[in-house]
């Protein structure tokens, strides 16, 4: 396994699984079979309505919580409550969230991350992180932040390497979580010729080929998948490495294109969505 040192020394692994869509049942059999299989990190978050079911997984698998990373995200409609990290922990069944993200850039987020700065000092949380974030916002945020965020979370893949907000991020040492680590399971992009002929190279799937490189340019992974099989291959990237050359290949595939482009407006809205997450299963 690979780790990422964030700007306060701590150290997460560079691979993980993620549980967004998935039914509480769905979540708890999957996170099951990837602590099983030897994951250890976890990325959930409150809108996703399954933080109970990553709580009952955790403590089913005998896994020692120190040995596991868990990540959750605050949705906007909770920025302002003062006691929201403290009911996430009570869904999650811990104590404590190794890295805890504002979800949105949407509602109250400045205050958001002031209550997510005070569980930082009180211990609850031990990184903080910026997910959807543009630029400008999270430069307002280290403007006026007591403490440094460590993580973004954002859309990043082949087709769209996220370059500027990486180059952005390294001046303060932060880094990247990718969601749409495999471009949405978009055929067109893991079906690229170089990672097919990367994959016959290595012996791995075009898809194993995508995530080595998304390591190798050091952004953290949390792709999700319902299947013990495909949930041991998103693992299993760690007993090959891409050369320059092959990473210079892959870098050409860039089209500077999401798959996910939600308006102002869209994002502001988000704020006056307000899930029932205490009545998840």
């Amino acid at each position: 396994m690979n780790y990422f040192t964030l700007n306060n020394e701590t150290k997460m692994p560079m691979a993980g699984i993620g549980v967004f869509t998935f039914t509480p049942p769905e979540a708890q059999s999957a996170i099951e079979s990837a602590l099983k299989d030897g994951v250890r990190l976890i990325d959930t978050a409150n809108a996703y309505m399954n933080e109970k079911a990553t709580g009952r997984a955790i403590r089913n698998s005998g896994v020692e919580r120190g040995e596991i990373f868990l990540v959750s995200k605050l949705w906007p409609s909770v920025y302002e409550d003062e006691d929201a990290v403290e009911k996430t922990l009570a869904r999650l069944d811990t104590d404590y969230v190794d890295l805890l993200f504002l979800h949105q850039p949407a509602g109250n987020w400045k205050k958001g991350y002031q209550i997510i700065e005070k569980a930082y000092k009180e211990g609850k949380v031990k990184a903080i992180g910026l997910s959807n974030f543009s630029i400008e916002q999270i430069k307002e945020i280290i403007d006026e932040c007591e403490v440094r965020p460590q993580m973004v979370q954002v859309e990043a893949h082949p087709y769209f390497p996220q370059t500027e907000l990486k180059a952005f991020l390294a001046k303060y040492g932060m880094g990247l979580m990718a969601w749409y680590p495999l471009g949405h399971g978009d055929k067109s992009l893991i079906e690229e010729e170089v990672f097919t002929k990367l994959a016959a190279k290595y012996g791995k799937s075009n898809a194993q080929v995508i995530l080595r490189w998304h390591v190798q340019s050091g952004n953290v992974i949390i792709p999700g998948s319902r299947n013990p099989k495909h949930i041991h291959e998103n693992f299993d990237i760690f007993d090959f490495e891409l050369t320059q050359e092959e990473m210079a290949e892959i870098a050409k595939v860039d089209k500077n294109t999401r798959y996910y482009n939600a308006t102002p407006e869209q994002v502001a809205a988000y704020a006056d969505i307000n899930p029932p997450f205490d009545t998840q299963e």
